[in-house]
């Protein structure tokens, strides 16, 4: 076929061409599609060309949106060789920091990052016929983003907009849905069989070793290029050594393959191997889809991968490790199968695949959140719940992503963007970095401020060893200068030194302008203020961030022993995670640069251990305190507060209670419990005083600032004071503190062992009684413990009458042997009463 009606050279016919007529028709009958193609189908290079000749395309661009620089980069290179063309004519490309188009560019290849600042920048992405979302099943954010803000473009402002989502493994009917229940169209694809074989058992050596061991043996066993697929750099750069120290022959070249490569580099590995020699390709899933790498046919899959995730619990996004998903594997394993019959080695199991998570976990719902919580606020969203995803974002890392924005000033206390958060968006940098820049320029120290930005996004350009540890970025940016001493990675210095570059012409400052260090702390500071760090009392090397957390240096690094640091990178999955990068700050900084968020705090607390109220004065920066100090005047309702806090949480046992003290306390709480909804008695319940200590006890603190002071308060007279004078002379009527007996005694009455109070008193006092002794007007007969001459009960009783008729008799037939100098008369009704024995009476009583 010959692509697109144009020049160029004859291309060999791909699965995809099969059904471009049935997508073609689509796209004329409406405005969006989804297209399933299965690896090495050729939907990347024939779709956009297939587009260019339709009608409703004439005079727009298409653009595709791949995830990847390189796969962008890469699509973009072989569309234009299908035309005969160079890159930067029909077909270009734009990546960050780098791009080829023209006027005449018709075809253009972004990054979806990218996407989302074009679309942010003009919603109605003017002179664009159609957004193509390839690879969409690896569910970048910026991808799930992008195509949210184009269907609300399409439906608001261009309904002529053609959307194409264009995926191999992911769930269509999902994402036609989305789209309005756009058609489907479906390409069964072109595949090689690929023989699986799978590591037969745990095997708990290095990851290097196994992969190198695999890689000897797929070069004695099998034929074709060898693609390895490895979580991240580090490993590929183990994976190498390990390789390469077993020695090589002279026709295998080993090429690696990541992001951090230079074009040239990556080039080289994705090109044919030389006539009569072999490539090992050690790569990152970047290798996973649109690449097509030549001549491979043996695919050594580790099963691992580094993705996206941020943790609201400490505010910090980062890279973690973790298996890839059973669609991820499917996609490795086609690599194999690209060119003819190929072998994918797995190092799982059978039973280990199984577990594994269907599809990727898309990264909206692991990442951070501040990056697309401004690009909302850009296009007045405050809620992404209203947005059309496949997947609501992580509320609370969305929450937090907005709540650092405000801290920034990119967004106003109401949620609005601010002329400053509109400046981090056209800057294009995570909201952090844009603001130290901008910051940075405004110090006049622009230049140094895009260094640090770089240097925190990229990765750490000098290679320090188990042991000669040092986070501090001074050394950093003096490798970028030049004055480093060995152990720089210089590819990364390259890459970090470009990106610079490319910050400093965004922000129209001079890259050569020399920095002043002394303000690398405060950049620092201002693009991470919950991550500036004192260190603990006692010295060491721990410290305190103002977001709480707690970081931790290497004892022997020099920036160990400064008392301030302003953190921009550390290990956040750790308790105490260790700094990687920082640089020094001191108080009089920290007191400058957050004049405006320092809090000034009077504590006045109980101190269990003292048993005493005490003040201080602090001056917090969020958990860090900056100033503590003794508060030798206190205002005196303050410390009485601090001192009630600390009876309502221990008790009302902190009071000195006499007897008299709770004795009144019972008998009031007796008349409250009888009629408790007149409201005339009060509540004298332990709940109730410990909630109302402020009205009856707080006016008699005043001086008291310790425990042992409360033994001087009398309880009885604090009580006796709630009471005015009418209650009292009630009281000691309707619930009286004793009663007179017969035998003329008077005994206390008892009001907390239960309903009624409990009168205890010698049977023989009682001699005489012919009614049961009553409180609170005659309604509520006490209940009588009649005592034995020893004082104990030997008989319960609330009604006396009928106990010395049908009771008495056993209990006088039971004592009086016992108890022969008392007096026991047959018939206690016209006994006279008495407390006395037999030998005090008169004789006619004894």
């Amino acid at each position: 076929m010959r692509a697109g009606g144009g020049k160029g050279r004859r291309v060999d016919h791909l699965p995809i061409d099969d059904v471009l007529p049935e997508l073609l028709s689509v796209l004329r009958a409406g405005p969006s599609a989804v297209l399933e193609a299965p690896t090495g189908a050729g939907k990347t290079t024939r779709v956009p060309l297939a587009l260019l000749g339709e009608a409703w395309a004439t005079g727009g661009r298409i653009v595709m949106i791949e995830p990847r620089r390189l796969a962008a980069r890469s699509a973009a290179r072989r569309m234009a060789a299908t035309l005969g063309e160079a890159v930067g004519e029909t077909v270009g490309y734009r990546v960050r920091f780098d791009s080829k188009v023209s006027a005449r560019t018709r075809i253009e290849v972004v990054t979806d990052g990218l996407f989302t600042r074009m679309i942010v920048d003009d919603p109605g992405l003017d002179g664009i016929a159609a957004v193509l979302f390839d690879e969409f099943h690896e569910r970048s954010l910026d991808a799930d983003l992008g195509l949210a803000l184009a269907l609300e473009a399409q439906e608001a402002l261009r309904p002529d907009l053609r959307l194409v989502v264009m995926s191999a493994t992911l769930d269509g009917a999902r994402v036609a849905e989305l789209l309005g229940g756009a058609p489907t169209v479906r390409s069964e694809g072109r595949a090689y069989p690929v023989a699986l074989r799978w590591a037969e058992g745990r095997d708990d050596a290095p990851l290097e070793a196994r992969i190198a061991r695999a890689v000897r043996r797929a070069l004695a066993e099998l034929s074709g290029d060898i693609l390895v697929f490895l979580p991240g750099r580090g490993e590929i750069e183990k994976a190498a050594r390990q390789i390469e120290e077993g020695g090589l022959p002279p026709d295998i070249l080993l090429h690696r393959l990541h992001g951090d490569l230079d074009f040239a580099q990556q080039d080289r590995a994705l090109a044919p191997a030389a006539p009569g020699t072999r490539k090992i390709v050690l790569a990152t899933n970047i290798a996973e889809t649109s690449l097509t790498i030549e001549g491979v046919a043996v695919v050594i899959d580790s099963g691992l991968a580094r993705h996206a995730a941020f943790d609201p619990g400490t505010g910090m996004g980062r890279l973690v490790l973790g298996s890839i998903s059973a669609a991820s594997a499917e996609q490795r394993r086609g690599r194999a199968g690209r060119l003819g019959p190929g072998t994918c080695i797995r190092l799982w199991s059978e039973a280990e695949h199984r577990a594994l998570l269907p599809h990727t976990t898309a990264e909206i719902l692991l990442a951070d959140l501040a990056p697309v919580a401004l690009d909302l606020a850009l296009w007045g969203i405050a809620d992404p719940s209203s947005l059309r995803l496949l997947d609501a974002p992580n509320a609370g890392a969305y929450a937090q992503g907005r709540a650092l924005l405000e801290g920034l000033g990119a967004l106003d206390r109401q949620g609005h963007i601010t002329d400053h958060g509109k400046a981090l968006v056209r800057l294009g940098a995570h909201p952090r970095l844009g603001h130290l820049m901008i910051e940075g320029k405004r110090l006049g120290q622009g230049a140094q401020a895009a260094r640090i930005a770089a240097l925190i996004e990229g990765r750490d350009p000098l290679r320090l060893g188990p042991g000669n540890r040092d986070c501090d970025l001074a050394l950093r940016l003096e490798a970028i200068e030049g004055r480093g001493g060995g152990g720089t990675d210089r590819g990364l210095l390259r890459q970090i030194e470009q990106a610079a570059g490319q910050w400093c012409r965004r922000l129209g400052v001079d890259a050569r302008a020399l920095d002043d260090r002394s303000l690398t702390g405060q950049l620092v500071a201002l693009a991470y203020p919950e991550r500036v760090a004192r260190r603990r009392p006692g010295g060491g090397s721990l410290y305190l961030m103002a977001s709480g957390a707690a970081a931790r240096l290497d004892p022997v690094e020099p920036l160990a022993g400064r008392e301030w640091l302003a953190i921009a990178s550390l290990d956040g999955s750790r308790k105490d995670g260790r700094v990687y990068l920082a640089a020094p700050l001191d108080a009089a900084e920290v007191e400058a640069l957050f004049a405006d968020r320092i809090v000034a705090e009077a504590e006045v607390a109980f101190d269990e251990a003292s048993g005493q109220v005490r003040a201080r004065r602090r001056r917090r920066l969020g958990e860090i305190v900056i100033e503590d100090a003794v508060w030798s005047d206190p205002p005196a309702d303050a410390v009485s507060a601090a001192l009630l806090a600390a009876i309502r949480a221990r008790g009302l046992t902190l009071l000195p209670w006499t007897a008299a003290a709770a004795a009144l306390k019972a008998r009031v709480n007796f008349l409250h419990r009888l009629d408790p909804a007149s409201g005339r008695w009060p509540d004298w319940s332990d709940d109730a005083l410990l909630a109302g200590l402020e009205d009856w006890l707080l006016p008699y603190l005043g001086g008291i600032s310790r425990l042992e002071g409360l033994k001087r308060l009398d309880l009885h007279e604090v009580l006796s004071a709630g009471l005015d004078w009418p209650l009292r002379q009630a009281l000691d009527i309707e619930a009286p503190s004793h009663l007179e007996v017969p035998s003329g005694n008077r005994h206390a009455l008892d009001y907390g062992a239960g309903e009624a109070p409990v009168l205890a008193v010698k049977l023989q006092e009682m001699f005489g009684a012919r009614e049961t002794p009553s409180v609170a007007k005659g309604k509520i007969p006490v209940t009588l413990h009649l005592l034995s001459p020893a004082g104990r009960p030997v008989q319960v009783t609330q009604d006396l009458v009928s106990f010395w008729g049908r009771g008495y008799a056993d209990v006088r037939a039971d004592l009086r042997g016992r108890y022969p100098r008392h007096p026991w008369p047959e018939d206690p009704l016209t006994a006279l009463p008495t407390a006395r024995t037999k030998r005090h009476l008169p004789p006619e009583q004894r």
